[in-house]
C-alpha cells in the first residue's frame, strides 16, 4: 500500500511519482492502438493458410503455424499450432480462437521468430482435446 509522502522533499517525490504514472498510462494506450487483438485476451478469426516457420539457432525444426485473419478488425496475424500433429486438425477457412503464447508480452516466445499467439480452439472444439484424441473433429 503506497502512502502519501510528507516532509521537506515531498513535492519533488510526488512530481516524480506522477511522471511514472503518466508514462504507464501512455504505454497502455499505445498497446491498445497497435495490438491486433485490441486489449483482448482472445480473438476469433479465419485461417487463411497453413505455414511452417524455421526455429532459431541452435534448434533446427519446422514449427507448424497458421495465418489467421481476425474477424473483429480484419488484421492478419500468425499463430502457432501447439501439440503433436495439430496441423492435421486445422484446415483453411476454419474458424479458430487464438490467444497470447505466454512469455514477455509483445515478444515472441521460444524459438519461433515473429509468432506471438497460439491456436486454442478450432470450429468451437478444443485443439488440445483433438490432439489427445478425446474428441473427434466436427464435420461441417
Amino acid at each position: 500500500m503506497s502512502r502519501k509522502t510528507n516532509g521537506l522533499f515531498a513535492a519533488k517525490k510526488m512530481i516524480a511519482k506522477r511522471k511514472t504514472f503518466k508514462k504507464k498510462k501512455v504505454d497502455l494506450l499505445k498497446k491498445a492502438k497497435y495490438d491486433p487483438l485490441g486489449n483482448s485476451v482472445q480473438a476469433k478469426g479465419i485461417v487463411i493458410e497453413k505455414t511452417q516457420k524455421g526455429a532459431k539457432q541452435p534448434n533446427s525444426a519446422l514449427r507448424k503455424c497458421v495465418t489467421v485473419q481476425l474477424s473483429k478488425n480484419g488484421k492478419t496475424v500468425g499463430a502457432f499450432l501447439p501439440g503433436n500433429n495439430a496441423s492435421k486438425f486445422v484446415n483453411e477457412h476454419d474458424e479458430v480462437v487464438i490467444e497470447g503464447i505466454g512469455g514477455i508480452q509483445g515478444k515472441a516466445k521460444g524459438d519461433i521468430p515473429g509468432i506471438r499467439r497460439k491456436v486454442i480452439k478450432v470450429n468451437g472444439q478444443s485443439l488440445k482435446a483433438l490432439v489427445k484424441g478425446k474428441i473427434e473433429r466436427a464435420r461441417k
